[in-house]
């Protein structure tokens, strides 16, 4: 059981740093409950949530204006779903907006309000 979700908590979301950032937007964790978690019926985890700009600043390969800054954005696995095939799910799903990456080992949603897509394996 989670405390801003069914299956989702704060802590879940914090930066790694410690810093105490652990605010999550509400449409991103509605996009990851009900159109990731629901819909595949498996555990997510949520790899990298919140980051404040010393963190980001700290993160190999983090985008200077990233929108984990905003709690807008995750890095996520599920299980016995691979990265590519949720990627294609969500792309599919949302054809005209949100950031998707798709990375070897895992991929990043955001809630932009604009469509952005990369890879990056």
């Amino acid at each position: 059981m989670g405390d801003i979700s069914k299956n989702f908590s704060r802590r879940e979301f914090a930066c790694h740093c410690g810093c105490g950032f652990d605010t999550v937007d509400a449409e991103l964790l509605h996009l990851l409950q009900t159109d990731i978690r629901d819909y595949y019926n498996q555990p997510v985890t949520i790899l990298s949530g919140c980051r404040c700009f010393q963190h980001n600043l700290n993160t190999p390969g983090a985008a200077s204006d990233s929108r984990h800054m905003e709690a807008k954005a995750a890095d996520i696995i599920v299980c016995s779903v691979s990265p590519r095939a949720l990627y294609h799910y969500l792309d599919r799903k949302y054809k005209k907006k949100y950031g998707l990456g798709l990375y070897l080992d895992r991929i990043h949603v955001d809630v932009r309000p604009f469509r952005a897509r990369w890879k990056k394996c």
